[in-house]
């Protein structure tokens, strides 16, 4: 598999994950431990599915991973604040935060190939 091929996949892995956050908002809140978030759950979505689309109109998708990159860090970001005891749910998030891990591995890999 090249790096186009990764890169194209992970662009569709965002598509999919974006629809989700942006048509099940409470849904996806509530199993990652995001509740009281379901609106900028649903912003995420709608982010992720752009950086999706402009990877795959690019003849060199690889070359965009660092979108995906941006938006992994927005998402930890959130993720992390409610991992602290104030949320009755954190076990969720984290759980949410070790799920997406791989992922942001590859799209920090593969963003990082020339």
């Amino acid at each position: 598999m090249t790096p186009k091929d990764i890169a194209r996949g992970l662009a569709w892995f965002g598509i999919g994950l974006g629809v989700a956050e942006l048509l099940a908002p409470r849904r996806v809140a509530q199993a990652a431990g995001l509740e009281g978030h379901e609106a900028l759950v649903a912003l995420f979505g709608a982010r992720e599915i752009a950086a999706g689309a402009f990877m795959l109109a690019s003849p060199h998708p690889q070359d965009r991973l660092w979108l995906r990159v941006v938006g992994d860090a927005l998402d930890g970001a959130l993720l992390a604040s409610r991992l602290g005891p104030s949320n009755p749910h954190a076990a969720r998030a984290l759980a949410a935060t070790l799920a997406v891990a791989p992922v942001v591995l590859l799209d920090v890999a593969y963003a990082r190939c020339p």
